[in-house]
């Protein structure tokens, strides 16, 4: 389902910024803190934290193929993670 949205990740949590499987999407992390995003080849919540990539208060992604973002998997699911808790703007179709 197409989302364009802002998700609030609560501290040391993982949280699905994707709602439905994609392949590509626009995100901002609008926060205070960086935050730690990751591409999973399914719904299942990831348990560590191996493939990450580091997202500063400001930064994001615009439109961009998630075969480009994780090129070692299939990923059509993105979840990122806080220390601090930030919100995200969220946009994918």
């Amino acid at each position: 389902m197409a989302q364009n949205t802002t998700v609030t990740l609560p501290a040391n949590e993982w949280v699905q910024l994707t709602d439905a499987d994609v392949t590509s999407m626009t995100f901002q992390n609008i926060g205070g803190s960086h935050m730690l995003v990751k591409g999973a080849a399914s719904a299942a919540t990831p348990t560590n934290f191996t493939g990450c990539i580091r997202y500063n208060p400001g930064q994001g992604e615009l439109n961009t193929a998630l075969s480009d973002l994780f090129p070692g998997i299939s990923a059509v699911r993105v979840y990122a993670y806080s220390p601090g808790g930030v919100p995200v703007m969220v946009s994918h179709a």
